[in-house]
């Protein structure tokens, strides 16, 4: 049986990456192959050697001026990129190879582009006094948070919530949506 093999692309701590990780694991199917950085310090590859999963850390020159993360990814025959809080924008050399989705801390298109990631999204939805909140999986194309939408999910913010409340609740609806997706794209791939 051909099994389906994700690549995790992150530039943080990589809790998104740990729980796709660990949702994947004794799947028959579909497996988390690799875990890829452009931070060597990040401590998503510690999460990733702790649970059996190769990593690899690149420099900016090997993604922008080679096809160096290319070549590889193709060598390990990736069937998804999946990006968990990786803030490079993504080279057209990557996008014409590879079906990649994006995970976004808000529901596009509000407080989506360059520079809005993790708490400066959370900061703005409550300076804004926004009602309600949540995450939106998409694919990846070359701007920032412009893809395709593949799915939403939402929850309240209240009055009296701050950034990091706002924070909490959207990685819960990360953590339970983010494999559940990923999983119903790849088995649209086995069939």
């Amino acid at each position: 049986m051909n099994v389906k093999k994700i690549a995790v692309f992150v530039s943080g701590s990589g809790t998104n990456a740990q729980n796709i990780i660990r949702y994947f694991s004794g799947n028959e199917q579909i497996r988390v192959d690799s875990l890829w950085s452009n931070k060597p310090d990040a401590y998503a590859l510690v999460r990733a050697a702790a649970l059996g999963v190769d990593s690899f850390v690149f420099s900016r020159k090997q993604f922008y001026e080679t096809g160096e993360v290319v070549e590889k990814l193709k060598n390990r025959d990736i069937d998804l990129i999946v990006l968990a809080g990786f803030l490079w924008l993504v080279p057209d050399n990557l996008i014409d190879n590879f079906q990649i989705i994006n995970i976004h801390p808000a529901l596009l298109p509000k407080y989506g582009g360059k520079g809005m990631y993790g708490m400066k999204v959370h900061q703005a939805v409550v300076e804004n006094q926004d009602t309600e909140t949540g995450i939106s999986i998409h694919f990846v194309n070359r701007r920032y948070d412009e893809g395709e939408l593949i799915f939403q999910a939402k929850c309240p913010v209240l009055p009296s919530d701050s950034p990091e409340d706002v924070a909490e609740k959207v990685h819960e609806l990360e953590y339970q949506y983010f494999p559940v997706v990923i999983e119903q794209l790849l088995q649209e791939k086995i069939r």
